[in-house]
């Protein structure tokens, strides 16, 4: 069953800001817009007029929407403008790199680990919230491993800081506003002092990285102890993450992702995440799970998932694996999560892909976006990172060109496309 592609992004719009904890500690952000936002604008636009003329401007728009004198003294006053926040936003490049590559420094077994023993600890905790809510715990961890390790990389920043520059900069200030104001109302309602909110450079609250408004809408008490922490309660971490997936449709007692294996030949166009198909199709297509064993000859409708093509690592994706991208609209992230969660299950190590898959240099990959647009696709920003909408032209090409159509661009459907 095929289901426009259009749908398939607009679900995925609804995401987290989300930094991820890498090797060392340090934190990368996506930079992903909320669905109620607008695009972000170019990585080169210019911003204009001067940072205090814009903060008196934002002071009176907070006053006039509800928030005390006393939050706005105490949150804004002195703000100074962070430039390092505006140049570490705009030359993100982490997300472009290869799943291969990106798994393996997320993806760590000491991850897997510490999920397992995170799990144990609060094993009273993650029943509860699984039977409330319906999220398994490795579902939880997972994330939590990736966006802070469990506390350890949550950030040393200014919050309120960060949203600020955020919110005046011209690349996304619809968006930060809107954030900016939220953490006023956080400070307004008691939950936290200016001081407190050290964390993220991109704004982002606690050990599972909620941004201010994502805070308001699903943080809570869930140790019953008068307070949400998201800093230092595991349990209010457990239930306001739990609590947030359950909105963003989790559905209880189903599957999200599962590595496969996939014959050498298949129709290779039915891939995709816009694409879904019973399992007993994909049987018969001849996919099998990575032991060798036959798929549950049912109905339950599945995508394959190649983020490498038919040359790398396989996954049939599920319902639920769109959660994950409503999480973060990085594929590269998104798979990586779901695939950490099963490894916390029990799952095995994934599979080495085939040796000498091509991979698209930076250059390539805007080469690649530019010629594309050329021809009429709508790519988003020409930045290297191959998301849904180049993923798709690549498609179209690979059809057109009569090449093995499984989304993933090469140097061969690059030369084509000169």
């Amino acid at each position: 069953m095929r289901l426009p592609l259009s749908a398939i992004l607009a679900s995925a719009l609804l995401f987290t800001h989300t930094s991820v904890v890498l090797a060392g500690g340090a934190t990368t952000s996506t930079g992903s817009p909320h669905s109620e936002y607008a695009p972000p604008k170019s990585k080169n636009c210019r911003n204009t007029g001067r940072f205090s003329t814009w903060l008196a401007n934002f002071k009176k728009e907070a006053a006039a929407k509800g928030i005390s004198q006393r939050t706005i003294r105490s949150a804004l006053g002195g703000m100074t403008l962070k430039t390092k926040i505006i140049k570490r936003d705009r030359r993100q490049g982490f997300f472009a790199q290869s799943f291969v590559s990106f798994q393996k420094k997320l993806a760590t077994p000491h991850r897997v680990v510490s999920s397992r023993r995170k799990i144990k600890r609060n094993q009273a905790i993650f029943d509860r919230a699984q039977q409330e809510y319906g999220v398994a715990p490795s579902v939880i961890t997972g994330f939590w491993a990736l966006e802070s390790d469990f506390g350890a990389g949550m950030g040393k920043d200014s919050i309120l800081g960060a949203l600020a520059t955020l919110a005046y900069d011209c690349r996304r200030s619809d968006m930060f506003r809107t954030e900016l104001l939220a953490a006023l109302k956080i400070i307004d309602r008691g939950d936290m002092r200016p001081s407190g909110m050290i964390g993220s450079w991109a704004g982002e609250i606690g050990q599972t990285q909620f941004l201010p408004s994502r805070y308001l809408q699903y943080a809570i008490d869930y140790n019953n102890n008068g307070r949400i922490d998201l800093f230092r309660s595991d349990a209010d971490v457990i239930g306001s993450t739990a609590n947030y997936m359950r909105d963003l449709g989790w559905q209880r007692d189903q599957p999200w992702i599962e590595e496969v294996r996939v014959p050498r030949k298949m129709p290779w166009k039915e891939s995709g995440l816009d694409i879904k198909h019973p399992r007993s199709q994909w049987s018969k297509w001849g996919v099998v799970r990575t032991n060798g064993a036959k798929l549950p000859n049912d109905a339950m409708p599945a995508s394959l998932l190649l983020p490498m093509g038919r040359l790398g690592p396989a996954f049939l994706a599920y319902e639920n694996f769109h959660v994950y991208l409503k999480w973060n609209q990085s594929l590269n992230y998104a798979t990586t999560a779901a695939y950490l969660a099963t490894r916390i299950d029990g799952a095995p190590l994934m599979r080495k892909p085939s040796p000498g898959i091509p991979i698209l240099s930076i250059g390539q990959a805007k080469e690649l976006q530019r010629r594309l647009k050329r021809r009429g696709f709508d790519v988003g920003e020409v930045d290297g990172i191959l998301g849904a909408k180049t993923r798709a032209a690549v498609k179209t090409m690979q059809i057109k060109f009569g090449l093995a159509a499984d989304s993933y661009p090469t140097p061969e459907l690059l030369r084509r496309l000169r």
